[in-house]
């Protein structure tokens, strides 16, 4: 495994796209080039959480042939949930056994190549707004990647703001 860069060139670059106009797209696209940059992935969504319907909505994605934007999944008690969106932890998993047993799409997940993920709750006034999510190929993302994808989870809270007041 390689040593990540330093992010902080491609958290600025994120922070100026907050700035920008074509809002929220310019912010996730900021997020896409920077956590690919800074981390690294070969698929990345953006999940907004509805917790009164109990759904994640996908609102951004890297692949829209196999992930479309608009895509709706139910999110049933799992320890993912829990972890993610209720104690607002990162998961980590690093190899496609742990994509197998946390999500219902581990074939298409396999079929890109991705053997490992990343899903980081965007926080903000202490509740997930929903997620961002990295997949790479297995054993790619480690503990030591959470504190930089929750710093850029936290530049994304206006891109989720906006959304939930679509």
């Amino acid at each position: 495994m390689t040593d990540r860069p330093d992010p902080l060139p491609h958290l600025l670059a994120v922070a100026q796209a907050v700035r920008r106009e074509g809002q929220p797209r310019a912010t996730f696209a900021a997020l896409q080039a920077g956590m690919g940059a800074a981390i690294g992935q070969i698929l990345f969504t953006v999940l907004l959480h509805h917790p009164d319907s109990g759904e994640s909505e996908r609102v951004w994605t890297s692949h829209p042939t196999q992930y479309p934007v608009g895509g709706r999944k139910p999110l049933n008690p799992t320890p993912w949930t829990r972890q993610v969106l209720r104690d607002l932890r990162a998961y980590v998993g690093r190899t496609a056994e742990d994509i197998r047993a946390v999500f219902a799409d581990h074939a298409l997940i396999a079929s890109l190549g991705c053997e490992s993920v990343l899903n980081v709750p965007v926080v903000w006034n202490g509740r997930a707004l929903g997620t961002l999510n990295l997949l790479h190929r297995a054993h790619w993302y480690r503990e030591t990647d959470v504190p930089v994808a929750e710093a850029f989870a936290a530049l994304a809270v206006p891109a989720y703001q906006m959304l939930l007041h679509r």
